[in-house]
């Protein structure tokens, strides 16, 4: 009875020595070959590098071949020995080929080898077959692993808080609703109101814009925790650096001021990216190849370099200074502004090229939960800038003292009836504590040298693009 051959990944068999009978399962990057002999350069997945099957052309094999091209997926049985070509130091040669599915050359739409990021948005549901797509999800992957680690090996617990909510943390009012009402026919109260009492919850909720609120209960009874899941912001940006849903990341620890907070946010970060380079480095090294020449350069810049620490106020003064000096801003610069990208930009690359952590932000320009300064202007704010990006991180040290929460949220006329189970963290054992959020994606965009946050969510959602 013949001994049965277990299929070896990609990655396993680049590593595998040559003598052994192997099976390998995937798609059909490209075959090429002459009349005796066809090249076809299989991946499954599991690593940016293709392995090459070689397979002689005979009456057998032949009509075989003819039904493979590009995008099909097949199985391969046969010899892995060393290859005479350059590129890979084995490869296989076929004794046997299965086809599971083969693929249209004439209407699959991943034919051109330099087709644009704009078009592959398009068929999202198969540009992950690209060696580019590849490498960012398998990047993807392993980055939500690295968080995972980085916060277990800390002790910080992982709290999940809610999807559905009726707070706004921001308090800017951006969230999607969520309702089970008949749009049809939406039942009215005596105010001719949508009747929110007949609907699902009985009151009206939104998708979360934040976990924060939630994250402070947690931190403010088992000390540290992180949370790690999607938010959702109704709003209307359609830039490279907007989702309307995204992932983030949201520490929230009991006992931190404003400098610990950023001792552990560049702690994160920079442990995140040594993470990257240490264990994705193929993928890292093809987007570094392909795409952006400067991409391993930078993440290696951000390991060994310190953060500049730059309050608000004399960041202001360096860009009004710039423009003094001729530089061009689309936005204009002053004390009370909210800092614009190219402003954050202009402060990492060109001023100080290297990351910037902005703190002391004016109160106006923030939002109500972050703790005041004595000056009565300035919150304990904290921005993280990147290169390329702009801000990556946003967090602050929180007010805890109760009477200061209440009287900035009366000043932003906000609802308080349903943040008074917040305001309980300050009735009840208040203590000093800060958190901070890092968008995931933007994270991403950095570790991958990619222009267009579109490009790192496998099914990106922005304005008026909902597909798949």
């Amino acid at each position: 009875m013949a001994k049965e051959i277990l299929r070896s990944k990609v990655n396993d068999l680049l590593a595998m020595p040559a003598g052994q009978e192997v099976l390998a399962k995937g798609w059909v990057r490209t075959k090429r070959g002459n009349k005796e002999i066809a090249f076809i350069a299989l991946n499954d997945g599991s690593t940016i590098k293709n392995i090459q099957i070689v397979v002689d052309k005979t009456p057998e094999t032949e009509p075989v071949l003819a039904r493979i091209s590009t995008g099909a997926c097949i199985g391969v049985t046969g010899t892995l020995v060393e290859s005479i070509g350059s590129g890979q130091a084995v490869e296989i040669k076929a004794s046997g080929i299965e086809i599971y599915g083969e693929c249209d050359p004439v209407r699959y739409p991943l034919q051109k080898k330099d087709t644009s990021f704009e078009y592959l948005r398009t068929v999202a549901h198969l540009r992950p077959r690209t060696n580019t797509f590849g490498a960012i999800y398998r990047l993807r992957s392993q980055m939500a692993f690295a968080i995972h680690q980085y916060f277990h090996d800390k002790g910080f617990v992982y709290l999940n808080t809610p999807l559905i909510t009726e707070s706004d943390a921001e308090g800017a009012g951006q969230m999607f609703q969520v309702t089970t009402l008949d749009l049809n026919n939406v039942p009215k109260n005596k105010k001719n109101l949508p009747d929110y009492k007949q609907d699902f919850f009985g009151k009206m909720t939104s998708l979360t814009v934040s976990g924060q609120l939630e994250g402070e209960l947690g931190a403010t009874a088992v000390g540290e925790i992180y949370t790690f899941g999607p938010t959702f912001r109704a709003e209307n940006s359609n830039t490279p650096r907007h989702l309307a849903e995204f992932w983030m990341i949201e520490p929230e620890m009991a006992f931190y001021d404003i400098k610990d907070n950023m001792d552990l946010a560049e702690d994160f970060i920079k442990s995140l990216v040594k993470y990257a380079l240490d264990n994705c480095r193929d993928d890292i090294q093809f987007l570094n190849d392909r795409y952006d020449e400067t991409l391993i350069a930078r993440l290696e810049g951000v390991i060994d370099t310190e953060f500049v620490r730059l309050p608000y106020g004399e960041g202001i003064e360096i860009l009004k200074a710039a423009i003094a000096a001729g530089h061009k801003f689309e936005y204009p610069v002053d004390w009370g502004t909210d800092l614009q990208s190219e402003h954050e930009r202009y402060l990492v690359e060109e001023h100080f090229k290297r990351p910037v952590i902005l703190t002391d932000y004016p109160k106006d320009i923030k939002a109500f939960y972050m703790k005041q300064n004595e000056d009565g202007k300035t919150v304990r704010a904290m921005d993280v800038l990147f290169p390329k990006i702009g801000e990556i991180i946003g967090g602050s040290e929180r007010e805890a003292d109760l009477q200061k929460l209440e009287n900035r949220i009366d000043e932003l006329h906000m609802k308080r009836d349903n943040l008074e189970w917040y305001l309980d963290t300050r009735r009840f054992g208040s203590c000093p504590h800060s958190g901070f959020g890092l968008g995931f994606e933007r994270l991403l965009l950095f570790i991958t040298g990619m222009q267009n946050i579109r490009d790192v969510i496998p099914f990106p959602r922005t304005p008026k693009n909902a597909e798949f």
